[in-house]
């Protein structure tokens, strides 16, 4: 009834499987027809259209999926789900309210911050809403945190910055636009700093011409990366907000970019690739080269991961499955789990262990020890894709020798859950759940039994 997804055709859908968000998935059951027939990422902004003649990069909004129609039910105050007696890798806390689908969220110690395509901004602490602000237009698809300034990406293309009152923690100013109003007005002058944006119109190359899809810090939180559907990756300094530099990095939609140490920097692309920059500084600006192109496959990358010390990176894909690669003397894939059976849409490297979020509705918990990977649980409860993921040390559980992690995630149902997933817990239920999605192969699942699929490191190059 279904096809091979790896024997349809690029061509097929006009590209690749586009975006970061696209509610679409290489393995479909019948219940998520009507899900799939989305295979652009969209907006579900205001206005929206389809032009045939953009491509996949330039993600056409269109809204024929359920998740952009709205909901029959009156709009509902924010409400809490306590659900403290769960298991001890579990959900202890929802957040439902019918306002918009959820796309973008940041933790930064008490609070958690979360976007959406209502366009509004809101801050939660102790599962309550603290504050709210709201941006004048795009959907808010990533929130950055440095110090007291918050960084949102919209799907307007710009980037909007935020202060947090020291008078009043809870209130949040507009600070200003990336780029500023001064530098486009001054950059505007001189032809010379024009190129050709989307539509083949000329544009700016401080500006980005299609959706900002996600951003990045470098490890002194000196410097901002922004990436875009449009292609391209720049390089802010936070100090001025001056735009160092624009990168034509990759042939299609930038779904994914993550600053590491020593300078490297990782995109992933609906072309399929992922690729690897060097940083050098040149005077005060920056100068990106290639250094290599880790993977190169028919289906899109859709999100990427690294561990804090840059040991590992990890990368989802519309497979379903997560690359990895260890970092010792050079990049060397390590192996691919097999994590979901729709579109990875997110992940989170945290410690040793790994959550990825996906549009099967689930979040896998996996924990890592040396090179081996292993599926401790599989978190099920959200209504629609779960499109991004954020989580934070428990501090209060790490004194008794059990370390834990809060592990928030937003999802396309319009609500934000709150899970406690302990690093020793395996659930066995969850685990029995991916046997049956994956079969009993324990070389290519993941399983209670740790694999690791160093074996297929010939994988490189080609589609997993």
């Amino acid at each position: 009834m279904f096809e091979d997804p790896d024997s349809i055709p690029r061509a097929k859908y006009g590209g690749n499987m586009a975006h970061s968000d696209p509610n679409i998935s290489t393995t479909l059951s019948v219940e998520d027809d009507d899900f799939a027939m989305r295979n652009s990422s969209a907006s579900v902004g205001n206005n929206a259209y389809y032009d045939q003649s953009r491509t996949s990069g330039e993600g056409s909004p269109m809204t024929m999926s359920p998740w952009n129609q709205t909901s029959m039910f009156a709009k509902s105050p924010w409400s809490q789900v306590e659900e403290n007696s769960g298991p001890q890798n579990g959900l202890i806390g929802s957040l439902v309210r019918e306002e918009g689908h959820i796309y973008s969220l940041a933790a930064a110690g008490e609070l958690l911050y979360t976007g959406s395509d209502s366009k509004n901004i809101r801050v939660w602490k102790d599962l309550k809403e603290y504050a709210a602000f709201k941006s004048s237009s795009g959907l808010v698809k990533a929130i950055i945190i440095s110090g007291e300034k918050i960084f949102t990406g919209h799907q307007d293309g710009k980037i909007r910055v935020w202060k947090v009152s020291q008078k009043n923690p809870s209130d949040h100013k507009r600070a200003g636009t990336l780029p500023t109003l001064k530098d486009i007005f001054k950059s505007s002058i001189n032809p010379n700093n024009y190129v050709e944006g989307r539509g083949r119109r000329r544009a700016l190359w401080i500006k980005h011409s299609d959706a900002v899809s996600c951003l990045s810090l470098t490890e002194d939180k000196l410097l901002l990366y922004s990436a875009s559907w449009d292609r391209t990756l720049k390089v802010w300094r936070i100090a001025d907000s001056k735009c160092l530099e624009s990168l034509n990095v990759h042939d299609d939609a930038v779904n994914s970019v993550v600053a590491s140490v020593e300078g490297l920097v990782f995109t992933g692309s609906a072309d399929g690739t992922v690729k690897v920059w060097q940083r050098e500084a040149k005077g005060k600006a920056t100068k990106h080269t290639l250094v290599e192109s880790l993977l190169k496959q028919e289906c899109a990358v859709t999100a990427l991961a690294i561990t804090e010390d840059g040991t590992f990176v990890y990368c989802g894909s519309s497979n379903g499955m997560v690359n990895f690669w260890e970092r010792k003397d050079k990049l060397s894939h390590g192996g691919l789990l097999k994590a979901h059976k729709m579109t990875v849409l997110c992940l989170v490297a945290a410690g040793c262990m790994l959550f990825s979020g996906s549009a099967d509705k689930t979040i896998c918990v996996w924990r890592r020890d040396g090179s081996v990977h292993t599926c401790l649980s599989v978190l099920s409860g959200h209504g629609g894709p779960v499109k991004c993921l954020a989580a934070e040390v428990d501090e209060e559980s790490s004194k008794n020798g059990d370390k834990q992690w809060m592990v928030y995630s937003g999802s396309l149902d319009k609500s934000i859950k709150v899970w406690r997933v302990s690093e020793m817990a395996a659930d066995r239920n969850g685990v029995a759940m991916m046997q049956q999605q994956f079969g009993t192969d324990t070389d290519s699942i993941p399983s209670e039994n740790s694999f690791t699929s160093s074996t297929r490191a010939a994988s490189i190059g080609k589609r997993p």
